[in-house]
């Protein structure tokens, strides 16, 4: 069984709908492990060794966060700067991220039609997210394509809000499991856009 650590970022979670419906989801799972980064460090004082242990300890390391401004909230972007020290990271002694499994779970208020070349934010989800791509290629990590919830500014409907919830447990319980075959999730826009192609029953 792989272990998952979700480094969870999201500076309004209380006021939060669809991020506190998808952590919900999953927050009990057997071998999971969420963590709140603004609950740990309000003072942005991030524990550097800590979180290095905590990814050295995990096999598949989720982002999950709202998609602000087609980034990230600060304290994710913090934890960045600070943990993924050269070395350790990268680097021709940097090994301690190689071959884990990473993706990043993310909302984001507009609809899929907004992402693309005619839509109103020019580009696709996958395009967008091209940077922490390629810090994880730089890590020598194992690459998904995000777990995208769109739509929220739209008001989804709590159905919507229970279906995108279950997808998110579903998939984590498939790649802890190892039942999630990689090579088609690595071709796909989004994580969460065919789940059945690319779960395998147990």
């Amino acid at each position: 069984m792989k272990k998952i650590l979700i480094l969870f970022g999201h500076p309004a979670f209380r006021r939060s709908t669809m991020n506190a419906a998808l952590r919900e989801a999953v927050e009990t799972l057997d071998g999971v492990t969420v963590h709140d980064l603004y609950a740990s460090y309000p003072d942005f004082l991030i524990d550097v060794r800590h979180e290095q242990h905590l990814c050295e300890a995990h096999d598949i390391i989720v982002f999950q966060h709202p998609f602000y401004w087609y980034s990230t909230p600060a304290i994710t972007k913090e934890w960045f700067d600070l943990v993924l020290e050269h070395a350790w990271a990268y680097g021709s002694t940097g090994n301690a991220l190689k071959g884990k499994i990473t993706f990043q779970a993310i909302t984001a208020g507009g609809s899929l039609e907004h992402y693309g070349k005619d839509g109103l934010n020019r580009f696709t989800i996958r395009e967008l997210t091209i940077p922490y791509r390629a810090t994880a290629s730089l890590c020598g990590m194992d690459w998904l394509p995000p777990f995208a919830v769109l739509g929220i500014h739209q008001g989804l409907p709590e159905s919507e809000r229970v279906r995108h919830a279950e997808d998110y447990r579903r998939t984590l319980i498939a790649l802890r499991d190892e039942r999630v075959d990689l090579d088609r999730a690595r071709a796909g826009e989004r994580l969460n856009q065919d789940l059945n192609s690319l779960i395998k029953e147990g």
